[in-house]
């Protein structure tokens, strides 16, 4: 078996995971556009004030929830796309595409595991809100007061961001030498210099952080796109080699 035939039978046994990571990244780019339109169809929370957060998510819990939900369960299509990039990649840089995999998954197993994002958006809040609603001031001082310690603890430097960072620069670099363009290499390497100081220093970046914040789900979508040319060649290519 020539080293070429060896290639394509690989690439047809992973074709199912391929399509899984395009349609993966779809849903990743989905569940990032749906809280930017909240941010222009509805009120946000505030940056900060304990009270202040706890009264805007009692009064406004479905938008609230719909943004934690998307900005956390982002995770788990992540996670595919970064595994299906890594193995997609195989044959160009192992060593690139094997680290650059395992940042990305453990940036979004770490995202998982503490349940929350940036924005103050923490599931915690949301039971806070309820007893805040309910309770007199008494309470309503000491709740406010647990609030702002766990947004100061969400709002901290995002470890897990900086690891996807990590992970789309790395998987990037392997992608000059492999089948994906060019252009959507050079952009992640991009997206993947800007992450790592926007998340390290995102408490104090502001505004400026939405540039990564945007080219996050551009790369997404461009590796997506990627991953579905590559499920389609590897079943084009299965059924040439069928023919007799």
């Amino acid at each position: 078996m020539t080293g070429s035939n060896a290639n394509l039978d690989q690439d047809v046994s992973w074709r199912s995971f391929y399509a899984a990571g395009s349609i993966a990244a779809l849903a990743f780019v989905i569940l990032v556009v749906v809280p930017l339109v909240l941010v222009f169809a509805a009120p946000q929370v505030p940056a900060s004030g304990g009270a202040a957060v706890l009264q805007y998510i009692a009064s406004h819990k479905a938008v609230y929830l719909a943004e934690l939900v998307c900005f956390v369960g982002l995770s788990v299509p992540a996670l595919v796309v970064f595994c299906a990039a890594g193995i997609s990649l195989k044959d160009a840089s192992r060593s690139l595409a094997a680290l650059g995999a395992l940042l990305g998954v453990a940036s979004e197993i770490v995202a998982l595991s503490l349940g929350s994002s940036p924005q103050s958006l923490n599931g915690g809040l949301v039971l806070l809100s309820s007893q805040y609603a309910a309770g007199g001031d008494a309470q309503r001082a000491v709740l406010a007061t647990a609030a702002e310690g766990i947004i100061a603890s969400t709002n901290a430097v995002s470890w897990a961001g900086i690891l996807t960072a990590l992970g789309i620069l790395l998987l990037s670099i392997a992608m000059r030498n492999g089948s994906y363009p060019r252009w959507v290499s050079y952009l992640g390497i991009v997206t993947g210099i800007l992450g790592v100081p926007s998340e390290a220093f995102r408490p104090s970046v502001g505004p400026a952080y939405a540039v990564y914040g945007i080219l996050l789900p551009v790369w997404f979508g461009a590796v997506g796109w990627c991953l579905l040319t590559r499920a389609r060649d590897a079943g084009s290519g299965s059924s040439a080699r069928s023919d007799p």
